[in-house]
């Protein structure tokens, strides 16, 4: 059985005007890391809504962990784990003070589900007479984790958990997800971090409500279409325009210090030669493999 089943979920606001979610199919195995990857209004949080019961799709069905998201919705609640793109637990509560509040509503404790947090709650635990408002965006996410788990849910969302928090907090972050699912959590995360994908079992790249891909992190990048260049110039600015400028440039993104170029025709050699003759200097032309970033921006 899926751990979560959505088929034909469409969703529009301003009475239609504007599709959040275009048709969505989904299936979503039991034990799986699933990542949503797409930029900010790809409809991510949309989704994420619905499946956990806060908001109607206007057509479609969904369940989770073979509950129906509208029918069984109070059913639904208790089983699975919520953390929203935004804090949003108590900031005036201390640490502990929110854990012990939302064991409570689950008609739990801290101390049942313990193993299930120790591996996070240890890093919390200094911390536990804070105010949830006084700590650092890595801890806070830390708590809302904690939070999301204290009543030992079988499907856990978490909607852009890395937003705004630093290198070594995601890093972090993603180690606990890993001992997470060896726990046989099934997990459902959306981020607009493209390198975050390769940590997911599974990916879906979404844009504009559309499902653009399905498939392991792998299984995408192997099947990006062209030959792809990195190039770099001692002007990268102008090295844009001259890239661009060329006959044979099929299309040209800036990816941290260099240009991800792919031809129409024509091989690295002939394009070094038109940069040459733009008084291009210490032209560096390098085939690479395709990333993720890369796939997504040949499929939109």
């Amino acid at each position: 059985m899926s751990a979560i089943s959505i088929q034909n979920i469409h969703k529009t606001f301003a009475k239609g005007s504007v599709v959040a979610l275009d048709n969505i199919q989904l299936e979503i195995a039991e034990g799986e890391v699933f990542g949503l990857i797409g930029p900010d209004g790809a409809g991510k949080s949309t989704l994420f809504r619905i499946l956990t019961t806060l908001m109607l799709a206007d057509s479609g069905s969904a369940t989770v962990d073979g509950l129906d998201v509208v029918k069984d919705f109070k059913e639904v609640r208790k089983r699975i784990g919520y953390m929203p793109g935004k804090f949003s637990l108590y900031q005036d509560l201390t640490v502990e003070e929110n854990l012990e509040f939302f064991a409570t509503l689950f008609s739990t404790t801290i101390q049942a589900n313990y193993k299930l947090i120790k591996d996070i709650y240890v890093q919390l635990e200094p911390f536990k007479t804070r105010r949830a408002g006084k700590l650092s965006g890595g801890m806070k996410q830390k708590l809302a984790l904690c939070c999301a788990l204290i009543h030992k849910p079988r499907v856990l969302f978490l909607d852009e958990p890395t937003t705004g928090v630093d290198p070594v907090s995601r890093k972090e972050f993603w180690e606990m997800l890993r001992r997470l699912k060896a726990q046989g959590i099934t997990i459902l995360v959306s981020t607009p971090y493209m390198d975050e994908a390769d940590l997911c079992d599974r990916i879906a790249l979404i844009q504009h409500g559309k499902l653009l891909s399905i498939d392991t992190p792998g299984g995408i990048t192997a099947k990006f279409p062209e030959t792809l260049f990195a190039v770099r110039s001692s002007n990268m600015y102008t090295l844009l325009h001259d890239i661009r400028d060329y006959t044979q440039t099929h299309s040209c993104y800036g990816f941290g210090d260099s240009f991800h170029v792919t031809l129409k025709d024509g091989n690295a050699a002939e394009l070094k030669m038109h940069l040459e003759q733009r008084e291009q200097k210490n032209i560096d032309i390098q085939q690479i493999e395709a990333g993720i970033e890369d796939c997504f921006m040949a499929l939109m």
